[in-house]
Parts: C-alpha cells; structure tokens; sequence
C-alpha cells in the first residue's frame, strides 16, 4: 500500500497540472493530507462513493498519463544514473586520496 501511495503522490507531483481544481483538491487531501474519503466528504458535502469515484477516476488518468509521456519513468531512470555517477565518484575520490597517500610515501623514503 505504502509503495501505490509513493508511486500516486511522484504521479500526482508530475501531472497535476493536467487534472481539474476538484481532482486536485480531492487527490491532495485523500493523499498528501491523509484525510479519509468519509472527511472529505463531509468538507464538501457529497456521498463518501463521490469521493471515493473520483479519487479512483483521478488514479487511473494519472497512470495513463504516466504510460503516454513517462515523465515519472525518466525521473526514476535519471536518479539512478545520478546515483551511479555519484558512487563511481567517490570510488576515484577513495582511489585517489589513496594513491596520493602512497606516493607521499614514497617521497618520504627518498
């Protein structure tokens, strides 16, 4: 469950600028906020199923948004290249702070 709600909140930072105010505000409170469906209901005075109709409406256009431009995909890809860059970084930083160290060394026993 944590993994859909982490997955639906990169979704709904990359493509709510595509939904109406309501699916908006309705995706914000039930995700970002952690309201129930029953007090967001209650907010705007309509049935618990309007809410819940709409939130699950709003989940699949955010995935289908996601499956015709990625931009979620390419996120993740790039964090991961960034990643290895970083780690492949302080592998020759570690390398070179120790050949540095050795040839100190050497200088020191001339």
């Amino acid at each position: 469950m944590l993994e859909k709600t982490t997955r639906v909140n990169f979704l709904f930072d990359f493509y709510q600028s595509l939904l109406t105010d309501k699916q908006r505000i309705y995706m914000q409170l039930y995700y970002l906020d952690d309201l129930s469906l029953g007090e967001i209901a209650e907010e705007y005075e309509v049935s618990r199923q309007a809410v819940y109709d709409n939130v699950r409406r709003t989940e699949a256009m955010l995935e289908d948004y996601e499956a015709k431009l990625a931009l979620f995909h390419k996120f993740q890809e790039r964090s991961e290249l960034i990643e290895q860059i970083e780690q492949r970084l302080s592998i020759e930083k570690a390398l070179t702070d120790e050949v540095q160290m050795l040839l100190q060394q050497i200088k020191e026993h001339d």
